[in-house]
């Protein structure tokens, strides 16, 4: 897990927003959670590698998440 964080600002329309907290509601998520799995698939998926902060190399031997 990561241990620091950053802001990431995002502009959306207010009826999307609305929607996309609403689904999260409903699948017992928090907005957040769904945005920092959807930039991981989206890194994975470039083939892009990043060392999550606050963590060694040798600590993320094995991790399949």
């Amino acid at each position: 897990m990561e241990l620091k964080t950053a802001r990431l600002t995002v502009l959306i329309d207010p009826a999307k927003k609305l929607a996309f907290e609403g689904l999260c509601a409903r699948q017992d998520v928090t907005p957040s959670q769904v945005v920092r799995r959807l930039i991981r698939e989206y890194l994975a998926e470039h083939g892009v590698e990043f060392q999550p902060s606050g963590t060694s190399k040798s600590s993320r031997k094995g991790r399949t998440s």
